[in-house]
This record gives structure tokens, sequence and C-alpha cells, in this order.
């Protein structure tokens, strides 16, 4: 017979007949204790400084260097970087959206569950008790914000630093035209969204790694690894079609976003894709955590 105290065992897939008085499984572990602790650690706050002064060192490099001065006539979108302070902060993106914004990302999601076995903390959290599903969501929901966080502030701060150096003006196009500032500002939303949406499916995988491994550093280098392989595939115009379900191969689908028409086709394909992705490494994570033997 089981005593009015008794505790409930975290690592169990099975509930227990009885539970000690007020234990509420939902509420260990909330989202606010897990965010200040991710908040507090060191890693955080050294990828927030980087993302964050990146706007800074590229407006010091246009400092120095000079305006750039168009190529044969066919202005690019760093060409036309300091036209505007919107056009300063597309040109951030652009940048930074290939590799720069997933390492942020991989570093959230790959050291939630690989650091605490690493610290041999995690059999410490799942004995608190704290089931593994509250564990995983927990950790899922503050790796989510953070790295929303580090990807959407990195085209704000740049708009502020921009427009601060280069004014509020009019858009320009690297095809032709232009948009006014407020629409272009909208346009910037969008297409900031959609990275931060097109870097789920490393936030899938660098999550499933941080499960079935108690070393951060490979779950991290493993995401962004796979991150590298995706795009040295989709340079390979031999595969065709193939590469169009590679998660990296729409992540400049945004360009469709700075016409004077926007047109989502592309980045209805490319979000699809990412979070397909995303979908599956999720799932393998919750499947593949549930019944694993926490010996770390």
């Amino acid at each position: 017979m089981t005593g009015p105290l008794e505790t409930v065992d975290a690592t169990s897939t099975e509930a227990p007949a009885e539970v000690a008085p007020g234990y509420r499984p939902g509420r260990t572990l909330p989202f606010r204790v897990e965010a200040v602790r991710q908040l507090l650690r060191r890693r955080t706050l050294v990828a927030l400084a980087v993302v964050l002064g990146l706007p800074v060192v590229v407006w010091a490099a246009f400092a120095i260097g000079g305006t750039p001065s168009g190529r044969d006539s066919v202005p690019t979108m760093i060409d036309v970087a300091t036209a505007s302070g919107v056009n300063f902060a597309l040109a951030v993106l652009f940048v930074s959206s290939g590799f720069l914004v997933t390492i942020p990302v991989a570093l959230f999601f790959g050291d939630t569950i690989a650091s605490e076995a690493s610290w041999s903390s995690l059999r410490y959290l799942l004995a608190a008790p704290v089931p593994r599903a509250q564990l995983l969501t927990s950790k899922l929901l503050v790796s989510l914000v953070f790295s929303a966080v580090a990807v959407l502030a990195l085209p704000a701060v740049s708009l502020g630093v921009g427009t601060l150096a280069y004014g509020w003006h009019d858009m320009e196009l690297t095809s032709a035209g232009s948009l006014p500032p407020g629409t272009a500002a909208g346009r910037l939303a969008i297409a900031a969204l959609y990275v931060f949406g097109c870097q789920l499916a490393v936030a899938g995988f660098a999550f499933w790694l941080s499960t079935v491994t108690d070393a951060p550093l490979g779950a991290v280098g493993g995401a962004v690894g796979v991150a590298i392989l995706s795009n040295i595939l989709d340079a390979i115009t031999a595969l065709g079609s193939l590469r169009s379900v590679l998660p990296t191969h729409w992540q400049y689908a945004w360009f469709d976003a700075l016409q004077p028409k926007l047109e989502w086709a592309g980045m209805i394909k490319g979000i699809s894709v990412s979070v397909s992705f995303a979908v599956v490494f999720f799932a393998l994570a919750y499947r593949g955590f549930r019944g694993k033997d926490v010996v770390s």
C-alpha cells in the first residue's frame, strides 16, 4: 500500500496510483524558472551580444570603407545598403541569414538537455520529480523564445542603427523603383519572421541531438554541420528538383518580399519544408527521451 506522502517517479512512463498532496506535474520546472536559468548563462549573454553587435560592426565597415558602389550597373543588396535605414537592415539580414543566425539557434536548442547531462544534473531534475515530457517542453519553449529574440533582434537593431546613420527614407529596390519607409519596414518584418521560420529545421535537429548525447558541443556542432551540408548539396545543380526538399534551399525566398508586389509562393514552400523537418525531429526527441536510460 502506498503512503499519502509518496512522490512520483518522474522517470517512469506509467502514472502512479497516488501522488503527494499538492503535486502538479504541469507546474514542475515552470517556464519562468527555466528562462531565468538560461538567461543568466554566459553562452546566452555572449550569443546575444554577438548578434546585437553585428549591425554596429557592419556600419563601421561601411564608414571606414566608404559607400559601396554598383557593379556593372546592376546594384545588389549590399550596394544599396546605405540608401536608407531599411536598406541597411536588409543588407545585414542578407549577410547573416545564410549562416550566422544558424549558430545561436543551434546553440540554444542543442545545449538544452545535453548540457544538463554533461553537468550530471539531468537525473536530479527528473528525480525532483519533473516529468520527462514537462522537462522537454519547458526547455523547448525557452529555446524557442531565446532563438526568436536572437534572430528577430538582429534586423530590429540594424534598423535602428541604419536609421540613425542613413535616415528614414524610401527603400531602394535592387531591381527597380522604391518602397515607402512604412511599407518597407513591414516587408523587413516579414523577411525577419521568414528567416526565423527557416531555422526551425536546424532547431529540431539540434534539439533531437541534445537528447541523444551528453556532449553539448557535439549537439550544437552537429546541427551546424547539417546546415552546412545542406548548403553544399543545394549548390549541386545535378540534384535537380531533389534540392527543393533541403531545409536551406528556400532560405533566401524572403527576397520575394522586396518586390513591388509581394510574392508568397516561395516563402510558403520554405516554411512548409522547415516546419516539416522540425516536427519530425521534435517528435523523435520526445519519443526517444521518454524511454531513455538516464545515467548522467
